[in-house]
């Protein structure tokens, strides 16, 4: 049956050719029937609703929406499924506002949007709603407070930036070697969130874990499947291929299979270093204070499928979000000198105040006093953010402030990306990386509205981890620009994205390094 199926399967790049020419011929008739002026907004066919210009479009899907949206008033629009389905999608702050926050209860994931990441993600704290949910973030909160980022910034990553970071990159600048700078930074970021949140060292960055290594190839082709399923426009088509097991959803089946081994390895790791009596007695302060004993400790050591949701969801916001902000930054920088002279300076005169040499890392306090290194940070996630887009589902019908109703069962979406580049949002100059606009008139840095900047998300749901990942890109940016000129190997090309659950660069970063004379 599989053979079978895998040959049917081989001939669908022939039938979708033959469906482009019949939608062409529709395309044509229906222009040549239809002289009334189309609307502004995603393109509505009788029958076929977006669906023809959603396929023209899903390679640049990013910038096909910000292009519709920006043409809009208030910046939303609805897009038609066949079947007359509608998704609202919109980049205007009060909606944006109005579903996170003060219609929270009636926008949650719901099961049509849970049922994309189910696979990968099971019931983790980011594809969970209600008591699952809220369970999550209570018990995650502890890890979250100030303490716990002190010890973060002191112990784990600082330990792997002069331990493993800075090796490779002095290594590297004495051979003209060539260096993906986004693996670097995922295999970084992979070491520090499993040191974190499970107190397990992968050695990802040593380059003394092949295992882990695997386990990231699985991770990632997991996460670029997972996110694929959004754009079918005709859902039953991945669920076919799921169910005979056969082209991509058989690539994340054995994917999924890596990443749970690995998941589950660190469970059980785990489980066996708990004193007993510490976990039947449901006590909070266990030896360790990782997140994962914390889980363990609340009473879900029965329950594994859990716990291994909770790991997966977790190296998912620890790895890929702060590696994709900082492989964009890293870019920009190369683009903006004028931006990297006035870094390289800030980061200059904390280190003399604190007494600090070149080439010494930097503690919390150091590090809250970077304010200009932090509005640069910020102007990159606004510009690129870690999770371009989020949807939520309606329970019940609604109406936007802006008059646009929402139909219950309809799927829900702020762009966070097309936000970011809004002219009516950001002023005339949104399409330029300005730290400026991060800075007040005392030089200290200014917050945004959260709904006109949710790159951390909003509302109830806010990350948990904002901060934790500010100090963990400040220390990386701070030691590095000091020490090191990045340089660019493809100056003349823009790097593209790959819609994955995180805005990744598609091939990679690759740059040379080259040490900074003293």
């Amino acid at each position: 049956m599989e053979q079978i199926m895998t040959t049917l399967f081989s001939f669908f790049p022939y039938f979708t050719l033959f469906c482009i020419i019949l939608l062409s011929l529709y395309f044509t008739l229906y222009h040549l029937t239809n002289t009334k002026k189309q609307p502004l907004g995603f393109k509505k066919y009788p029958i076929l609703g977006t669906l023809p210009q959603f396929l023209a479009n899903r390679h640049r899907f990013l910038d096909w929406t910000f292009e519709i949206l920006s043409d809009l008033p208030t910046h939303t629009a609805v897009l038609y499924r066949p079947g007359n389905v509608q998704d609202v999608y919109t980049a205007y702050p009060p909606n944006v506002e109005h579903f996170l926050k003060t219609r929270f209860d009636n926008y949650p994931k719901g099961t049509r949007f849970i049922s994309l990441l189910y696979d990968f993600l099971g019931t983790g704290i980011f594809n969970s709603d209600d008591h699952l949910w809220r369970h999550q973030r209570k018990t995650a909160s502890f890890e979250f407070n100030k303490r716990s980022l002190k010890n973060f910034v002191l112990d784990s990553v600082r330990l792997e930036i002069t331990t493993r970071l800075i090796p490779i990159f002095k290594e590297a600048s004495g051979s003209d070697r060539i260096l993906d700078l986004q693996n670097i930074l995922e295999r970084f970021s992979f070491d520090n969130v499993c040191k974190l949140a499970f107190d397990f060292d992968p050695g990802c960055l040593a380059g003394d874990g092949s295992g882990e290594s695997e386990f990231m190839r699985a991770f990632e082709d997991a996460a670029m499947i997972s996110a694929a399923r959004f754009l079918y426009m005709l859902p039953f088509i991945w669920r076919v291929k799921r169910f005979f097991n056969v082209g991509s959803e058989k690539r994340l089946r054995e994917s999924i299979k890596t990443v749970h081994g690995f998941a589950d390895k660190i469970i059980r790791a785990r489980l066996e270093e708990i004193p007993r009596e510490n976990i039947s007695n449901n006590n909070s302060d266990v030896n360790s204070q990782d997140l994962l004993s914390r889980f363990i400790s609340a009473g879900e050591k029965q329950d594994c499928n859990f716990l291994r949701d909770v790991v997966i969801s977790f190296i998912l916001a620890g790895r890929d979000s702060t590696s994709s902000v900082l492989s964009w930054f890293f870019w920009l920088l190369s683009k903006n000198p004028d931006v990297l002279t006035k870094i390289r300076s800030e980061v200059g005169e904390v280190r003399n105040r604190a007494g600090k040499q070149v080439g010494d890392t930097y503690d919390f306090n150091d590090l809250r006093e970077m304010n200009y290194l932090h509005a640069a940070l910020s102007e990159t996630l606004r510009l690129y953010p870690p999770v371009p887009v989020n949807t939520r589902s309606c329970l019940e019908d609604d109406m936007f402030p802006d008059g646009t109703e929402i139909k219950k069962g309809s799927l829900v979406t702020y762009c966070t990306y097309s936000m970011g580049r809004m002219e009516s949002i950001w002023g005339n100059d949104c399409l330029m990386f300005r730290p400026e606009r991060w800075i007040d008139e005392n030089g200290s840095y200014k917050s945004e509205n959260l709904y006109k900047y949710p790159v951390f998300h909003a509302g109830p749901r806010i990350c948990l981890g904002k901060e934790m990942a500010y100090l963990q890109m400040k220390s990386i940016v701070a030691c590095v620009v000091e020490q090191f000129d990045v340089d660019m190997v493809q100056k003349e090309t823009s790097p593209q994205y790959v819609m994955s659950l995180t805005l990744r660069m598609k091939n990679g970063l690759p740059v040379k390094l080259k040490a900074r004379q003293f």
